[in-house]
Formats: structure tokens, C-alpha cells, sequence
């Protein structure tokens, strides 16, 4: 008889590589089992390493220039305000749970970004943090969603089922503490009751917790953050939350088969926010974009009055930035001829690149050209894609007002950005490991070395390779 599920994925986004394997790993017993009879690392993600699209470029082995997907808003068309979420229709490849449910595996899959609006799988499917609310079809079958209820209210009574911890970029942190919970409590208890009544071959589960409680708390147990807080309540906070994780994958696997092989991963890590650089106000002061009149406060630029005349380049804000140069033919008031397009383009990257920072000092800039980072460039990608400071510091996008550098963040309070490297921990019976700890690991590689694993044709023009575990 056939054990199920025969594989178990655990996300957990941003789980922070030197948190697991370093400074917290005593602490987590299930995780430090699953290290030392297997195999682990850090993950370097995609660039630009952001939960949409790094998700699926994980589960499709394909990068964000092949996907067409730079980030959770995107470009349309060359339009100048026409930015729309990339959902799940965005999507165009295969993700793993097609190829293995194509293959005859039944699937499970709960809360893996970029499955909304919710696409027929061989098994159930409940989607994302992208979906508008439990009043859409947010499952497959849509009649899951029921079952799904009765499970929720069982495990956190009290609390609906939540897609995603309602506004946690707020002053509320208590609040957002037991609905980071809550959702936890609810995905796990969701998963264990798949496990039992559909006996999938493969489930699949991520717990956005982990990313929500960084960019929530990090600077109250954080003495190198710029805006630390001392003697926090909340000091301990991260550090219970892993904890707590750690419990919930070991009640998880008691559901399990022994011959169950175990992936826990992260689509990417964490670090400090040490504050925001204002992209647009910068392209201002270089002379890059023009407004007929500067805002007293600030602004998003989408409400600001731009001179397109007269403006090259613009910028979007997140947790990296991405630059658009306004050329002449392809955007409505282009003013960069063709001819000149390279030059400015490689003119300002320069710039960026040699950006000082507060304290004048060089801030550390990577520019990254799309064109020679993704093996396809489809879609309306940004001209150039910013990692201000390394990942150390946000871009924002407002106009007006005073300052290049603020610690305030245009999407709410945020103590945390992404960091380049995730992790994955890889523990297969069938394999045993001794926790060896691997290097030079892409999330790219997932896709081909789980196909590879279980004998399952491996797509042609995958971009990453299969490891030898």
C-alpha cells in the first residue's frame, strides 16, 4: 500500500537562514532533527527576491523575466499609470503540482502565493493572500471552502479562516500577534485534515507568518536595527513564533508516513529595514523627472503631476525599485530617442550605483539590467531593477515633502526587508543525509531535483539543475 503523502513541502516566506541554522537552532528541535538526518542550506532566491513571483519561479523553475512577473504589481502597457496585481492567470508555466497531478499524484496545495484566482489540480487546492476575501471562490473545489470553514472554527474558534493577517503593516501588534496565530494554527490544522481524509501523494502547505511577523517586529528584538527598541514586550516575539512553527511541523508529520520525504523552505530570508530611499524624488533632484508643481507633502506620484515632456525616468517603490525610462515610440510621451536609449539607461545605473547615502558614504547599490539577468524577457519589465543598500533599504515612491531618506514607510510601519538567501532543509528516508550543509543552491533547483527524485519527466528549458541530495 502506497504511504501518503509520499512527499510533504512545508514554505515558510522569509524564513531567515541564520535564524534556523545559527543563533536559533537548539530551539527548534523538529528543524534541527529534520538538519541532522538530512541535508540543508541556504536558497538564493530570484532577483528581484519578493514573495510574488519567487514563489512560483520556485515551483515552475522558471525566472521572473520567463514568467513576466517582476513583483506583486506589474506593468500592463506602457501606459504610465496602469499597474495591476499578477495573480494566477499571470502564470503561464506549469507548477509542480500540475506536472505531478498530469503525472496521477493526488495534490494538495494551502496558501502558496500566486494561486489566485484558483485553477483545477487532481486533488484540492486553497489559494492565497490573493484573494479578495472568503466571500470569492478561493478553493478547489469551490465546495472545499465549506470543509475548509469547519476546520478554521475548530482550530482557532473565534476566527474565520484568514488568507492573510488583516492589515499587519499597523501600530496594532498585539492584534497582529494572535492573528499571525491564528492563520498559522489554521494551516497546519488544515493540512493535517487533507492529509487525513484525502490521502494526497503530495501536499504542499506555506505559512506567511514567519514574513509577517518579521516586517512587524523586527526592530523590537533587533539592537542593530535603526530604530530599536529597548525592553520591548514584543522582544521575544520573533523568536516564540519559530518556536511555535517548529511545534506545529512536528504535530504535521506525526501525520505523516514514515517513508514521507520532507522539504521545509523559504522563498527568501530577512534583514533589518534601515530605512527608505525616495526613488522619485531622487530622479527629481538629478534632473530625471520633472513635475509642473512639487507636492508640500508627500505623494504617490500616481496623484502628482508629472511633466512627461520633460521627464526620462520614473520609479516605483517596494521593497526593491524598479526604473522606467520614458522613451520616445513607446511610451505615450516619450522623450529618449531609440538611438539613446542604452546610453541613458547605462548612464544611470551608474548613478544609482554610485548613490551616497545619509552619511555620505557610498549606500551599496545593486542595478541589475533585465536583459541580462532573465533567460526571456516577457511582459513590460522595468528598465533597470534597484537593490538600494543591498536589500538594506526600501524604495519609496512619493514626491514632495523634504528628504532623499526617510525612516517612514509609504505602505505603513515595516521593521524588516527581504534578504537575498533563503533556506531549504531536505530530510528523505529513502535517502538518509548526515547534515551536510549545501552551497551554491538556487531556488530554481527545486523544481528539477523533486521531479528528478520521484522519476517524473522533467520538463525541457528549466532553468535550474537537479542536486544531488
Amino acid at each position: 500500500m502506497t504511504s501518503f503523502p509520499r512527499l510533504l513541502i512545508i514554505g515558510l516566506d522569509s524564513a531567515e537562514p541564520s535564524l534556523v541554522f545559527e543563533r536559533w537552532r537548539a530551539d527548534l528541535p523538529t528543524l534541527n532533527r529534520l538538519m541532522a538526518e538530512g541535508v540543508y542550506g541556504e536558497l538564493e532566491s530570484c532577483i528581484p527576491a519578493i514573495t510574488v513571483p519567487a514563489w512560483s519561479c520556485m515551483m515552475s523553475g522558471r525566472d521572473p523575466g520567463e514568467l513576466g512577473v517582476y513583483g506583486f504589481r506589474n506593468r500592463v502597457d506602457r501606459s504610465y499609470g496602469r499597474m495591476v496585481v499578477a495573480d494566477s492567470r499571470a502564470i503561464r508555466f506549469p507548477r509542480l503540482w500540475d506536472i505531478l497531478g498530469d503525472a496521477g499524484w493526488r495534490v494538495a496545495v494551502i496558501g502558496v502565493p500566486g494561486t489566485y484566482p484558483p485553477s483545477a489540480v487532481n486533488g484540492t487546492l486553497v489559494s492565497c493572500f490573493l484573494a479578495p476575501s472568503t466571500d470569492a471562490t478561493y478553493t478547489f473545489p469551490p465546495t472545499l471552502a465549506e470543509r475548509l470553514a469547519a476546520w478554521s472554527a475548530e482550530a482557532t474558534p473565534g476566527h474565520t479562516y484568514l488568507l492573510d493577517v488583516p492589515d499587519f503593516r499597523s501600530d496594532d501588534k498585539a492584534r497582529i500577534v494572535r492573528d499571525i496565530y491564528a492563520m498559522c494554527d489554521q494551516r497546519f490544522a488544515i493540512a493535517e485534515a487533507l492529509i487525513r481524509e484525502e490521502r494526497p501523494d503530495v501536499l504542499m502547505l506555506v505559512d506567511m507568518g514567519v514574513d509577517r511577523i518579521h516586517h512587524a517586529l523586527w526592530k523590537h528584538m533587533d539592537p542593530q536595527h535603526p530604530l530599536f527598541v529597548p525592553d520591548s514586550p514584543f522582544a521575544d516575539a520573533i523568536h516564540a513564533y519559530y518556536r511555535h512553527v517548529d511545534t506545529q511541523i512536528a504535530a504535521l508529520l506525526a501525520h505523516c508516513a514514515a517513508e514521507t520525504a520532507v522539504l521545509v523552505v523559504s522563498d527568501h530570508g530577512a534583514r533589518p529595514l534601515m530605512g527608505g530611499v525616495r526613488i522619485n524624488q531622487w530622479l527629481i533632484a538629478q534632473g530625471d523627472l520633472t513635475l509642473h508643481t512639487i507636492p508640500d507633502t508627500p505623494t504617490s506620484l500616481d496623484q502628482a503631476d508629472v511633466d512627461w515632456s520633460r521627464t526620462r525616468a520614473w520609479g516605483a517603490g517596494g521593497y526593491y525599485g524598479r526604473i522606467f525610462l520614458n522613451v520616445r515610440g513607446r511610451e505615450p510621451q516619450g522623450v529618449i530617442p531609440p538611438a539613446e536609449y542604452e546610453r541613458v539607461r547605462t548612464d544611470l545605473a551608474a548613478r544609482l550605483e554610485a548613490m551616497p547615502g545619509p552619511d555620505g558614504r557610498p549606500l551599496g547599490n545593486r542595478v541589475f539590467v533585465p536583459q541580462r539577468l532573465y533567460r526571456a524577457v516577457r511582459g513590460v519589465a522595468p528598465d533597470l531593477i534597484v537593490y538600494f543598500g543591498d536589500l538594506a533599504w526600501r524604495a519609496v515612491g512619493t514626491v514632495g515633502g523634504n528628504g532623499l531618506f526617510t525612516r517612514e514607510n509609504d505602505t505603513g510601519p515595516d521593521d524588516a526587508n527581504h534578504a537575498q538567501h533563503g533556506l531549504f532543509i531536505w530530510r528523505d528516508p529513502q535517502r538518509p543525509g548526515r547534515g551536510q550543509r549545501l552551497g551554491n543552491v538556487q531556488i530554481y533547483d527545486i523544481l528539477p531535483t523533486l521531479l528528478s527524485r520521484f522519476n517524473i519527466p522533467i520538463p525541457a528549458g528549466l532553468r535550474g539543475t537537479v542536486l544531488e541530495l
